[in-house]
Parts: structure tokens; sequence; C-alpha cells
């Protein structure tokens, strides 16, 4: 088996190598995606209060400006907080087939004034796109749904190819089992090890081996996490009928909307308070701020977004409540972690890989991993291409 398997992750590992270079040093980009952007256009992502203790402007207010601003656009979005300092973010789809110059709007949360737009990872507008852009590069080689595809499947390989490196570093399975044969442990040690002395060819080695061991966990984090984000029915496939899951999706794929009128935004957001302090206090979890409120014109649907002590990420919170758009009769919920156990390992995962937790450290961290999955498929071409020299060098000795 080990021959194959060596095979299998040679070739693996060069087929990802140009994906993966590409996708480790965007990443560690865009684990400071929030700082950068704030340091290149300060006067589009970031605001100040107009005086000490100022109160942000009514959300709502805010996405009612927008609307009569954009009046060809069909705002479904809108969100109900921002972090402190920076400025509010609304989307622009557009109600026809004719596209809009932006699909993005920064708005000051106190004055109300429209400090920037963009058409999302347009990168022909300039740095306030530069930061989009290499997130399209990141997950899609900035491809569209074709590199996506290429992206998701090189992600299900990479998460295969995971097992397969692993194993090739464990001690070869001893023949006779003599009674001073090392423990198996012990033999393992030295894949975890860099032999400084042994010449440059064994450091490379070393760092490939032994770098894809200690970083292993998060590797694996990184793979399949990305096939989660971008093949969501291959990941479903596998993880669904092995943990259990919050059935909103279900529920949601057989909801029919009620013919009547619909709450309007106000309307919306108070019955969603409500629903949601009933399911805090249920549940048992608290409330830490309000994030969004969407509607589902489709589904007749309003989805109202609360950071809670349930959630994983420091921002942006995904503890949901789902309600009719007409009656406001809640429909389903969505919890990020508690509830069940398959929604609870993707919440986790998906925080990790977008390093939206921890704060500055795990930035840092999730910077130096993009440097560091760079790094061992660069280290895993060179001992290739070592190799094949070798065995290209041996050939030629055989026929003279």
């Amino acid at each position: 088996m080990r021959p194959a398997l060596a095979a299998l992750h040679r070739y693996a590992g060069l087929l990802m190598a140009g994906f993966l270079i590409v996708a480790g040093l965007t990443g560690s980009a865009l684990a400071w995606k929030d700082e950068l952007e704030g340091a290149l256009l300060p006067g589009v992502f970031r605001v100040t209060p107009p005086a000490p203790g100022a109160v942000p402007l009514d959300a709502l207010l805010l996405r009612e400006r927008v609307a009569a601003h954009f009046p060809q656009a069909q705002i479904s979005f809108a969100p109900l907080s921002a972090p402190a300092g920076h400025s509010m973010q609304f989307y622009l789809p557009h109600r026809d087939d004719a596209p809009l110059a932006s699909d993005e709007v920064f708005v000051d949360p106190y004055t109300g004034a429209m400090l920037g737009q963009r058409r999302w990872g347009e990168i022909s507008q300039g740095l306030i796109n530069l930061l989009p852009f290499i997130e399209r590069l990141h997950y899609a080689l900035a491809l569209g749904d074709t590199g996506l595809l290429m992206f998701g499947l090189i992600a299900i390989l990479w998460t295969i190819d995971c097992f397969i490196g692993a194993a090739l570093t464990f001690p070869a399975r001893l023949k006779n089992c003599s009674p001073g044969a090392k423990p198996w442990l012990q033999r393992w040690r030295p894949s975890w090890l860099l032999r400084r002395h042994g010449g440059s060819y064994k450091l490379v080695f070393d760092l490939h081996r032994a770098g894809g061991l200690w970083l292993w966990a998060m590797l694996l984090v990184f793979a399949w996490s990305g096939v989660a984000f971008n093949l969501y029915d291959v990941y479903a496939a596998v993880m669904k009928p092995i943990f259990p899951h919050q059935p909103t999706e279900e529920v949601l794929a057989t909801h029919t909307p009620t013919r009547a009128p619909q709450l309007n935004w106000q309307e919306a957001r108070a019955q969603g308070r409500v629903l949601m302090a009933g399911l805090a206090d249920q549940q048992h979890f608290s409330i830490i701020e309000e994030n969004a409120l969407s509607y589902e014109s489709r589904l007749g649907l309003y989805s109202y977004k609360v950071r809670s002590s349930r959630d994983v990420r420091e921002q942006k919170g995904l503890t949901t409540v789902i309600f009719d758009a007409a009656s406001g009769k809640l429909v389903t919920t969505w919890l990020p972690t508690g509830t069940a156990s398959g929604d609870t390992f993707r919440s986790w995962i998906s925080a990790l890989h977008m390093a939206s937790m921890w704060g500055w450290p795990f930035k840092l961290f999730i910077c130096a991993m993009g440097v560091a999955v760079t790094g061992l498929s660069l280290t895993g071409v060179l001992v290739w291409r070592r190799k094949r020299q070798g065995q290209a060098k041996a050939d030629k000795a055989l026929i003279r």
C-alpha cells in the first residue's frame, strides 16, 4: 500500500500546488481584511462619532435613505448594527435584468452620509475593491462558477490527501516484533523533527513532512471547510448522515408563503425581537447584539439575526429566527452551536477558516498558516523535483 499512497500523495500534491499557493498567500492577506480596508480607505470604511456619546441613527431609517437613493435596487437586507468606528454596509441587488453600477454602498451610521460604493470584486474600480478581488482569487481564482467548482474539487482532494500524507509519516510495520524493538510512537517521533545537519534536501523533506504533521489539524480544517464553502451539497451529503443537523433547510423547502399584507420593516424587526427573546429564554442563551434583518419575497419570510452566546464568531452573529412575513408566526430557527453537533462543527470550522474569533492573535496565526500552506506546497514540489532528477540519473546510469 505504501508505494501506492506515495504516488497518490505525490501527484495530488503536484495538482494542488498552484491552487494552494494562491489560496495560502491570499488567505494570509484576508486574515487582516478589515484592518487592510480601513488602512487603505479610511474615509469609506471608518467613521468617527460627531460628538462623545453620539448615538447612531436607526438602522432601518438608514435603509430607507439608501432605498430612496437607489430606487432601482431591491434592498432586502438591512444591517442592524456595525462595529464601533465602522461604516455600515448595504447591498444593492437590482430589481430587473439591468445590473447596477454598484452593488454595495457604505454609509455613515451617525449622519446617513454615503461614503462610497463599489461593484464587489471589480478590480478596475481600484483600491476599494482590492480586498474583494483578493477574496475572489482565494476561493475561485476570480473565475466565477468555474473557479468555484475547481477550488471545490481541489478542497475535496486536499481533504483526502491530508489523511494520505499523515499515513505516509507512520513508521513501517516491523516484520518481526523482537523484544528489543522500539515502541511505535518512538519510531514515529523522527517524522516530527528536522534534521539540521543532513544537507539541503533532507531539510526540505523534513520541513514538508514535519510541517504537515505539526499543522495537520488546521490543514484539515482549511480543506474540509473549503468543501463546505464551495461545494456545500458534497459537504452535506457526507456530514448529514453522520451528524445531526437542525431541520432549518427542510422546513424552508416546504414553506408556503401566506398571501396577506406583509409586515413592514419596523414591524418585522419588532416581531423578530420578540421571537428571539422567547427563543433565548427557551434555549438558555443571552443576546449580545442584533445584527441583521432580511426579507425573502419569494418565500414570504423575514429572517432576524443576532450575535448571541451560542455564536462562535466575534462579529456578524448567525443566531436566527425566521418568521412569516404576513402573520409574524415563527417558521423555524437556527442556532450556531449547542443544538445539533453537525451545525456546531460547521460553525467552528467556518469561524476558524475565516479567522473570525479570538481577536488579533488568531488572525496572526491564520496569516502564518497561509504562509505555511504556501511553504508546504513549494517544499512538496521541490521534493518531487529532486527525486525525479535522481531517478533520471539512475536511468542514465543503467543505460550506460
